[in-house]
C-alpha cells in the first residue's frame, strides 16, 4: 500500500514537473500563439466582410490561413523539442493544418461538398490535437482559453458534418465566425502566456536572468 501511494506521488509529480516545463516553453513562444490568433482574426473577418466571395478565391485564401498556421504550430512545437520537452499534438496540429492547405492548394478546382468535407475533417482532427495539447499546460498558463479553441473546431467540424450540404455563402460565414472566436481565444490565451514569462523572469534571479 505504502509503495502504490508513493507510486502515485512520484507520478503526480513528474506530471507536474513536465506541465512546469511545457507550460515554460509555451510562454517563451507566446509571440507565435498571439499572430495565430491575429492571423485568424484577420482571416475571420475578410470572411464575415466578403461573404460572397468567388469559391475558388475562398479556397486560396482559406490554404493561405492553413499553410501559414501551421507554419506558426510547427514553430512553437519544434521550440519545445529543442528545450527537451514533449508538444507532439501542437507539431501533429501544424502538420495537419498543413496537409488541409496543401490539398486546397494542389485541388483549386475543388467542388463544394469536398471543400466542406475537407474542412470538417481538418477542425474535428486539429481541435481534438489541441483540447489534447490543453492539459498539458498549466491552469495559470491559459488551459482554459487553449481547450476552448479546441472546442470551437470540434463544435465547427461537427456542425459542418451534419450540413455538408450548405451553401458556398454560409460556409464563407460559418468559417469566417469559427476563425473570429478561435483568434479571439488564441489571442487571450498569448496575452496570458507573456504575462506568465514576465512574472518568471521577474522572480528569476540575476544569474538567471543573464543566462
Amino acid at each position: 500500500m505504502a509503495a502504490s501511494t508513493a507510486t502515485g506521488k512520484a507520478s503526480a509529480a513528474a506530471t507536474k514537473a513536465r506541465c512546469d516545463a511545457m507550460s515554460a516553453v509555451l510562454a517563451d513562444s507566446w509571440w507565435t500563439v498571439g499572430l495565430r490568433g491575429v492571423l485568424g482574426i484577420l482571416f475571420g473577418l475578410i470572411c464575415l466582410l466578403t461573404p460572397g466571395l468567388a469559391l475558388e478565391v475562398f479556397v486560396i485564401l482559406f490554404a493561405a490561413y492553413m499553410l501559414v498556421d501551421g507554419v506558426f504550430a510547427i514553430a512553437s512545437g519544434i521550440k519545445a523539442a529543442r528545450n527537451g520537452e514533449r508538444w507532439g499534438l501542437l507539431i501533429l496540429e501544424g502538420i495537419v493544418d498543413l496537409a488541409a492547405g496543401t490539398v486546397a492548394v494542389l485541388w483549386p478546382a475543388i467542388t463544394l461538398v469536398a471543400l466542406i468535407w475537407i474542412v470538417a475533417i481538418w477542425a474535428i482532427v486539429s481541435g481534438a490535437l489541441m483540447l489534447g495539447a490543453a492539459f498539458t499546460l498549466n491552469l495559470d498558463h491559459g488551459r482554459w482559453w487553449l481547450a476552448l479553441g479546441g472546442i470551437a473546431s470540434l463544435i465547427f467540424g461537427v456542425l459542418l458534418v451534419i450540413q455538408p450540404l450548405i451553401g458556398a455563402v454560409v460556409l464563407t460565414m460559418w468559417i469566417g465566425a469559427y476563425a473570429l472566436v478561435f483568434g479571439i481565444f488564441l489571442l487571450v490565451l498569448a496575452f496570458q502566456l507573456h504575462s506568465k514569462k514576465e512574472e518568471r523572469e521577474r522572480k528569476a534571479p540575476p544569474a538567471a536572468k543573464k543566462a
